[in-house]
């Protein structure tokens, strides 16, 4: 049935430990939106909801007339829904991963590799590293959205080496003296801040234990007598203590941005780039990819030597790392989330409350589009029939298709749409 082009998608819940639970996260409000059957447990965890054809987590096709099950099988039937340049790039596979994540605890200091690191890495270690690609992505906050993005000016570190001792214990006296020295020259700062970093992350574990039970103590006793503990960032230290006592990734905050993005900002992380997510519901948007190297806050296996190897050592204050979105000049529904990486784009399309016909133009790419708010009858020519769209549907839409929606809803739609924009 090569004429099927767009068809809902059932997609797969990913139940981690640090995702928020049950009714308060909005992956199981999606869920639950989805498909009204669905039962969400109290006190499960809701943390991640794929969209797309990974084979960690291949979207089901709802429509049980398409003989093919998953997306990821229809795809390997009909490559030419990829659109013809996204077919030839990506070799008949959908480049992206559409996610969206309801966290509850903090996931990870981590980076992603480049292509060249990521090969070498999956030879070497495929355990660890499951495939050859790369892994950019870009996180899009649905609600206030808490995370750690990319090294904070020098200043501000230096301030922190000044106000924790308990941090400069780690990092040692003669390598803070190197980075204040360093200050003014891009590329011994760089190197600075790299053994800086490293030092810290390679810590015998009874000395960084001992530093941070040190520094809660202290934290917790200021905190109890009503001194302001801003200075050595005491309540997302104190959090973060609390999720996971006694691990080295509490000191990063010293290190890293502390990112706070209201619904609809955005930030992307490149290759390289050191980042953690802490708290809230976002969109995900990456390549098609599993590779992750870590190096704290989380259970699962880091690589310390790695990560402090790869790290693009770059400080710049927190605002800089807001990624834009464009409004589109034709479409005043539209805003367009385009980093410069070929694997993905994210459309945001908010339809107003007195806007009832609106069309989801065609690209030249296939694309997944997630209902986020609102009610609507879809239609096109390239479905089997009419799909209703509510909070919480996934829908597919091949290349150069358009789906024209009769919105019901009273107060407009707000949808996201990840693709590939050659």
């Amino acid at each position: 049935m090569e004429e099927v082009r767009v068809f809902p998608l059932t997609c797969a819940v990913q139940n981690y430990a640090w995702g928020k639970v049950g009714a308060e996260s909005e992956v199981a409000k999606l869920v639950v939106g989805g498909d009204p059957l669905a039962v969400i447990e109290d006190g499960k965890p809701y943390a991640e909801l794929w969209m797309g054809a990974h084979p960690k987590g291949d979207a089901q096709i709802k429509d049980n007339r398409i003989a093919q099950t998953t997306l990821g099988q229809w795809i390997a039937h009909f490559p030419a829904c990829l659109g013809s340049k996204v077919k030839d790039t990506f070799q008949g596979q959908l480049p992206f991963l559409f996610k969206v994540l309801s966290v509850n605890t903090a996931l990870s200091i981590q980076a992603h590799p480049n292509r060249e690191l990521a090969a070498r890495l999956h030879a070497q270690f495929p355990e660890h590293y499951p495939d050859n690609n790369h892994k950019p992505e870009m996180a899009i906050a649905l609600t206030r959205f808490q995370g750690l993005c990319g090294f904070r000016p020098v200043e501000e570190i230096l301030g922190f080496l000044k106000s924790v001792p308990e941090f400069r214990a780690l990092v040692g006296n003669e390598t803070a003296d190197e980075l204040r020295c360093s200050m003014g020259d891009a590329v011994q700062t760089g190197q600075a801040l790299k053994k800086c970093f490293t030092r810290m992350m390679n810590c015998e574990k009874k000395v960084f234990v001992d530093q941070l039970n040190m520094l809660v103590k202290r934290v917790t006793e200021e905190g109890a007598a009503g001194k302001d503990t801003s200075s050595s960032n005491g309540d997302l230290l104190l959090r973060l203590h609390s999720q996971y006592p006694g691990d080295i990734g509490c000191f990063s905050i010293y290190f890293l941005n502390h990112m706070v993005l209201d619904p609809g900002q955005a930030m992307f992380l490149g290759a390289n780039e050191p980042h953690a997510y802490l708290y809230g519901d976002c969109i995900e948007c990456m390549a098609c990819s599993d590779n992750t190297v870590r190096a704290g806050l989380t259970p699962k296996y880091i690589d310390v030597n790695t990560l402090c190897e790869m790290l693009s050592y770059s400080p710049a204050p927190a605002s800089s790392k807001i990624f834009p979105c464009v409004q589109d000049a034709s479409d005043p529904c539209v805003s367009l989330y385009d980093p410069q990486v070929p694997d993905f784009s994210v459309i945001r399309i908010q339809v107003p409350a007195s806007v009832k016909q609106y069309t989801v133009a065609p690209v030249d790419s296939a694309s997944i589009l997630l209902v986020i708010e609102g009610d609507a009858s879809a239609t096109s020519a390239a479905a089997l029939s009419d799909v209703t769209l509510r909070r919480g549907t996934v829908l597919f839409i091949s290349a150069n298709e358009s789906v024209s929606l009769h919105i019901t809803s009273q107060s407009g739609m707000n949808m996201f749409r990840a693709c590939c924009l050659l």
